[in-house]
């Protein structure tokens, strides 16, 4: 187990899909959620899903995986409740949380390895935030156990983006293949897009 956890965020209410759910979209059969979530215990660390409740579909998406589920009732006050909530039940003792939006499909486990590495090649505590092949500023990031206060005590809908701003003295990047770490998928027509790429590359 790495001594770190991840936490993906995925109480929100997917709006942007005009009535549908982008987590519970497949790819090769598998929902996006669950496929991150795959992704993500692949690393070996402490895996943590905010959802809007237990009983929700996003929740049986998950089944039988070994994965903290954490209820956000509050989560339409934004971004900031997931993480305050997932970061607040963490285990103890951990030296670092990686956010890791629940939408961004092109990611690898290798990839949040990379970002960990970034890490652990430092001799002081920072954040790493993962970047395109270009240098273009994406997700995830990673926060060193000294910024979970200030992550729980996070408001509105601007995640993490305060935290980040504080510590920028000792924020370091990671670039990561391609645009893994921009791609997001939060509208019927991204994935069209994606998909329609998918299948080009095939």
């Amino acid at each position: 187990m790495l001594d770190i956890a991840i936490v993906i965020p995925a109480a929100g209410a997917s709006r942007r899909m005009r009535g549908q759910d982008k987590l519970l979209q497949e790819i090769d059969g598998v929902a996006l959620l669950r496929r991150q979530v795959e992704m993500a215990l692949a690393t070996g660390a402490h895996v943590c899903v905010t959802l809007p409740d237990y009983d929700h579909p996003r929740a049986e998406a998950l089944q039988g995986l070994p994965v903290q589920m954490v209820a956000v009732p509050d989560a339409a006050l934004g971004m900031s409740a997931s993480l305050r909530r997932g970061v607040g039940m963490l285990p103890r003792n951990l030296k670092a949380v990686m956010i890791l939006p629940a939408d961004m499909p092109d990611l690898t486990t290798e990839d949040l390895l990379t970002v960990y590495q970034g890490f652990l090649n430092e001799p002081h505590p920072t954040l790493q935030q993962a970047t395109t092949e270009d240098g273009t500023p994406g997700h995830p990031v990673l926060f060193p156990a000294d910024c979970f206060t200030a992550l729980m005590a996070l408001e509105g809908d601007q995640g993490a983006r305060q935290v980040v701003k504080d510590n920028s003295y000792r924020l370091r990047r990671v670039a990561l293949p391609g645009d893994n770490a921009l791609t997001d998928l939060d509208t019927p027509e991204a994935w069209a897009d994606w998909r329609a790429e998918q299948v080009a590359l095939a």
